[in-house]
């Protein structure tokens, strides 16, 4: 099944001259793979995503997540989101964030109870649960994302620039958490300028660049084009002329 289906998108920001973000993209991403979306600063990946959630009504083409449009609303219990930048409220703290995204999705207070608790002992927060978020590192706001991301249990896990800001520690923590979700049937597309670490965990990688796709399918045919010995990061650079 696909989850997401992109074809011919083009998204356009209106200014003193009209910029094109996206021209034409397509994508497909089917259930229960992990997809690395790559690309350099300013190539379109954000927004790319924020058109996938909805945040941007307005373009060209076709989207569809579960088959249905950006629109469908009872698509959208079935994601879990973890933006770039974590600007969450920060007078509150990260059990008070969780609790009011547990409420927007209906959670019973029980359930949420014990899936907060769960969520803060993932993301190694469970310390400072209780401490303003106003005081917390960029890291850890990353983690207070990514905890929000998981609070409904998607099917779907959108995630933009997941592991920046983490330290080594972390980034492998992170990592194997998402492949763990892979294992529990989770389907996850996540943005990364860490090549390496997409590499490590991606079964399919589309690489773009000024809103245009340059390549995209599974990793290893897509590096067995450059050799044996090619590596993501190599191949990255020749397929953006870097």
């Amino acid at each position: 099944m696909k989850y997401i289906e992109i074809e011919n998108l083009s998204v356009s920001y209106a200014g003193k001259h009209m910029k094109k973000a996206l021209r034409g993209l397509n994508l497909t991403v089917d259930k229960g793979h992990i997809y690395g979306f790559l690309g350099p600063n300013g190539a379109g990946k954000t927004t790319a995503i924020k058109t996938m959630i909805g945040l941007i009504p307005e373009y060209e083409g076709k989207v569809l997540i579960f088959g249905k449009t950006t629109t469908d609303l009872s698509s959208k219990y079935k994601i879990g989101f973890m933006p770039e930048i974590a600007n969450y409220y920060w007078y509150l703290t990260p059990k008070e964030l969780l609790n009011m995204y547990a409420q927007i999705f209906n959670i019973d207070r029980k359930q949420a109870a014990a899936k907060i608790e769960e969520l803060l002992d993932l993301v190694d927060l469970k310390d400072v649960a209780n401490s303003l978020m106003k005081t917390f590192s960029k890291g850890m706001m990353q983690k207070v994302s990514f905890a929000q991301a998981l609070i409904n249990d998607p099917e779907l896990l959108i995630l933009d620039e997941p592991t920046s800001g983490l330290d080594p520690i972390s980034r492998i923590k992170m990592r194997d958490v998402i492949k763990g979700l892979q294992q529990k049937g989770k389907t996850i597309l996540f943005s990364s300028h860490e090549l390496s670490e997409v590499e490590t965990i991606c079964d399919e990688v589309a690489i773009i660049k000024e809103g245009v796709l340059l390549r995209s399918g599974k990793l290893a045919p897509l590096l067995a084009e450059k050799g044996s010995s090619s590596t993501l990061e190599r191949y990255f650079l020749d397929i953006i002329g870097g």
